[in-house]
């Protein structure tokens, strides 16, 4: 089930790279960009991600917080954001639930063949953690830069 812009985002409660508990509440009062991504250390993967980090200072002036969302181990979400200077959180969500919550798990293409996986995705939250925008199968090149057009915040 796909969510829609003015559905309360589904809560959470996951760790981060370095094992805190990051939970949807501890992020109210606060715009965020909750980005799903199949596997840290990818390439598809590390290109959004560094995209992500090359645009923190535009989002985070326009009142933006982000944070990344993968099925990794929070040792190796320690590991990428280490690698590739990540200035925001990564969330492990190993048994995919926050991603069927999100509707970012099921079934996709990929090389040809349907297989079951995460399916790319941004949510954009208000600060009383209300999707504002829902997008579903983003590819990971220029996804960032579309997605700051969408919110109107200059690179």
């Amino acid at each position: 089930m796909r969510l829609e812009p003015g559905t309360p985002a589904p809560d959470f409660s996951l760790l981060d790279q370095d094992g805190n508990t990051v939970t949807l509440d501890g992020l109210r009062g606060r715009k965020v960009v909750l980005y799903f991504y199949p596997a840290a250390m990818t390439p598809g993967c590390t290109t959004q991600a560094c995209d992500f980090r090359d645009s923190i200072a535009s989002l985070l002036g326009a009142g933006y917080t982000v944070v990344g969302v993968s099925r990794d181990t929070p040792e190796k979400l320690r590991e990428f954001r280490d690698r590739d200077e990540l200035p925001f959180e990564l969330l492990s969500d190993p048994d995919h639930a926050v991603h069927t919550a999100y509707g970012v798990w099921g079934e996709k293409m990929n090389y040809g063949k349907v297989i079951e996986g995460v399916i790319r995705s941004t949510f954009v939250l208000d600060e009383q953690g209300v999707i504002t925008h829902a997008q579903y199968n983003v590819k990971a090149t220029g996804h960032v830069a579309r997605l700051r057009k969408t919110l109107g915040v200059d690179a």
